[in-house]
């Protein structure tokens, strides 16, 4: 078993049978499994389709704890986007105070929307976990290829994608060790009210974002002094194959979307 000690977003090496997938068939199961969690309809759909998920999670290898570290990151999206629904969505009034009502159809629809982001963003860690940055630029650029026909740079569009990805990471471990280097100094990031704690972050922000600028600048000029010019005349080393492992990643991903469907219609 792979050690949780790792960033969000960070490649995990690894030897596991989803490691050796293709990072085009990876991306499309993706894209499919997106689909697939949006379109299941109720509790059912949903437990079964995370059972499908901790499935994949268990093939990779790697630890449960990094993918659920990556979701503390975000817990404050996913609490927002909870409590939205619970108090925003109209239905049977189960208790209030004053003008906040919470309604039957607000628990279900704010749990369920919960379990479907939480649900995608493991599927997205799987991807970034398991993928190398190198692979999943060559990915992206062959998924894209058809655009190149409208005139569109997929080279560059692909890379800036796998840099963004892989500064999240980065940007987490420098908000880290700046978050303690401010607290060694007094910050109190998380006391007082609401206008207090924002407030208090912006010793935190403003480090990170100089921090960010200066790594994209630093990231700009080793590039820029390996020659390096996009996606012109440029081979690779390993070309992209499709083996059978792939195709039955794909058949069985896109097997539980169809089965979704059908379910939901009848």
């Amino acid at each position: 078993m792979l050690k949780s000690a790792v960033s969000v977003g960070q490649f995990v090496p690894g030897d596991s049978w989803i490691h050796r997938l293709d990072p085009r068939s990876k991306i499309l199961c993706v894209l499919a499994a997106a689909f697939a969690v949006f379109l299941a309809a109720d509790w059912l759909g949903l437990a079964l389709f995370a059972g499908f998920v901790f499935l994949v999670m268990g093939l990779t290898g790697i630890n449960a704890l990094s993918y659920f570290r990556g979701l503390l990151a975000i817990w404050l999206l996913l609490s927002v986007t909870f409590i939205l629904n619970v108090l925003l969505t109209p239905g049977e009034v189960l208790f209030g105070a004053g003008f906040i009502s919470v309604t039957k159809e607000g628990l279900i629809g704010g749990s369920q929307l919960f379990l479907r982001l939480a649900l995608l963003i493991l599927i997205a860690f799987t991807l970034t976990l398991t993928t190398s940055p190198i692979n999943l630029t060559a990915g992206l650029e062959s998924i894209m290829s058809p655009l190149k026909k409208l005139g569109l740079p997929t080279h560059e569009i692909a890379m800036m994608m796998t840099i963004a990805l892989r500064f999240v990471p980065t940007l987490m471990t420098e908000a880290d060790k700046i978050a303690k280097a401010q607290i060694s100094r007094g910050a109190a990031f998380g006391t007082g009210g609401m206008f207090n704690r924002v407030k208090g972050m912006i010793p935190l922000f403003v480090p990170l974002f100089i921090s960010a600028i200066r790594n994209a600048e630093e990231l700009a000029v080793a590039m820029e002094a390996r020659c390096y010019q996009g996606g012109a005349n440029r081979t690779r080393m390993n070309d992209l194959v499709l083996s059978a492992k792939d195709y039955v990643a794909l058949l069985i991903t896109f097997a539980i979307l169809g089965m979704i469907i059908i379910y939901n219609k009848y």
